[in-house]
């Protein structure tokens, strides 16, 4: 009996670093992936214009990071409960690296979607383990508080990047943006080995690993994708879209089959019985849906019709995120005391609100005029982010906040892949009937027409999403009952 708690006191860690430390270093990782996205995307135009490629294709550039990140969370989230956050954050910072450095080198618009592929892998495992090392570590009294602030940490991520982005292409090529990830990641994962060895945040477990679960999700996502970013050119009715919705279907009811009799899946089915679970995890996708529809095709407005410089169009791309230093940390302490459900469906129309007036934008709009369409979407953002992380992570167990934390960030981020590909879609569909088949890739003054109304239909298809995300997160109830574990 002796030996085993001795065991159990060897394997188990007695103290953890310094609550602030490990916030720092979450904030690290935050900081490097919200900034990579944001930057990426001020970059679209002048990585279109240098390779020659269309719209539909430079899209990839944001959609395969976007949907690697969204294929591996949950996995990652889940090794994360196996092998120790520690172990699968610090690799996260490497790979993060390594892909930036391939970015940086492309020579082609396949080679750059292909190292943004790589790159996500990364960028998976820091997004994974990040929401979880804070829970963890903070009591949950302070959950909403601390979130918030990560929030912040989100903020400084993508406010700097269109600004940085913009200053960066005015003066250098666009490579730059990848290769300044290099030597702060390499950095930060010596730092997260140190700061996490020992900690609650370097426990292993006997667990097997869900292979077939993690293949069989990879694979849903990416036929779903491909279908959808396709389906303008194959037509609705063609054989191959339906052949990859089959397939993406299959994948979906085996996997949900193999999860429901692995000893240890990938992710808990249990989790969705959890109506403070589900339902947020839901509205996040669709707010995550409307911000990205968005985020994509403001760059191309800002520098095409209304003729704006780089730098300028990175400035004004800083407006949405401004608002989350403010507003997120206070929405999150203000959860704590009235719960998530007013809050989340106030920024879900606040959203809605903020996407219908872009759409009413001039082909050429004074700086004013875009900032205060902009900041609308910002505020919406902010007060419904921090709220809903804290409802989702505090309904769950602590010995699954990795897969919890794997799943919210996998539903953000295929709202945000599925925002990106719906934008497009609708944009270039748009765009080709009303300029008798034409493609954007290098704009024109005669364009103006057909860009503005596909950039319109883009912008209400967005606000009729955000629509949809008010009743989502209305529905969600009081958190009267809600429990908050932090048993392991």
């Amino acid at each position: 009996m002796g030996i085993r708690i001795l065991e159990t006191v060897i394997k188990i860690p007695d103290s953890n670093p310094n609550k602030w430390l490990v916030f720092t270093l979450v904030g690290i990782g935050v900081f490097m992936s919200t900034l990579d996205a944001s930057i990426v995307n001020i970059a679209l135009p002048a990585i279109m214009q240098d390779f020659q490629v269309p719209l539909a294709t430079v899209s990839w550039v944001l959609m395969a990071y976007l949907l690697t990140v969204s294929s591996l969370l949950l996995a990652f989230g889940r090794l994360s409960d196996i092998k120790g956050r520690r172990w699968v954050y610090c690799r996260g910072f490497f790979i993060f690296s390594v892909g930036s450095l391939f970015c940086g080198m492309a020579r082609s618009a396949v080679w750059l979607i292909a190292a943004r592929s790589f790159q996500g892998i990364g960028a998976a495992m820091l997004m994974a383990c990040s929401p979880a090392l804070v829970v963890d570590i903070f009591p949950s009294s302070e959950r909403g508080k601390t979130l918030g602030m990560v929030g912040t940490v989100v903020a400084a991520g993508l406010t700097i990047g269109p600004a940085l982005g913009g200053l960066i292409l005015n003066l250098f090529s666009w490579r730059v943006i990848f290769y300044i990830n290099i030597p702060i990641g390499i950095a930060a994962a010596a730092w997260a080995a140190w700061i996490l060895k020992g900690s609650h945040g370097d426990i292993a477990r006997s667990e097997s690993f869900d292979m077939t679960g993690a293949l069989l999700l990879v694979i849903c996502f990416c036929s779903l994708l491909i279908a959808l970013t396709r389906i303008h050119d194959w037509g609705y009715t063609s054989l191959r879209t339906w052949l990859l919705m089959g397939v993406s279907i299959t994948s979906a009811i085996w996997f949900i089959r193999v999860e429901a009799r692995a000893i240890h899946p990938i992710f808990d089915l249990s989790l969705l019985k959890i109506r403070l679970f589900v339902l947020p995890s839901l509205s996040a996708m669709i707010l995550f849906m409307s911000l990205f529809s968005m985020l994509f095709l403001m760059p191309f407005y800002l520098v095409n019709p209304s003729g704006f410089s780089m730098d300028k169009a990175g400035y004004l791309m800083m407006t949405p995120f401004v608002f989350l230093f403010f507003i997120s940390p206070f929405s999150g302490a203000l959860s704590d005391r009235i719960g998530s459900r007013i809050l989340c469906t106030l920024g879900m129309a606040v959203m809605a609100v903020g996407l219908f007036s872009l759409s009413q934008l001039p082909p050429v709009a004074s700086s004013m005029t875009a900032i205060w369409r902009l900041a609308l979407v910002g505020i919406g953002t902010a007060i419904f982010i921090s709220p809903n992380s804290s409802v989702v992570l505090g309904a769950v167990y602590q010995n699954r906040r990795g897969i919890a934390a794997g799943t919210v960030a996998t539903a953000r981020n295929m709202g945000m892949v599925i925002g990106v590909a719906l934008a497009e879609i609708i944009f270039s569909n748009s765009f080709a009937a009303r300029s008798g088949g034409l493609t954007l890739k290098v704009y024109g003054a005669e364009m103006e027409p057909f860009f503005m109304a596909a950039f319109q239909s883009a912008m209400l298809a967005g606000c009729f999403v955000a629509g949809l995300g008010i009743v989502v997160a209305f529905l969600r109830g009081p958190e009267n009952n809600q429990a908050t574990p932090d048993l392991t």
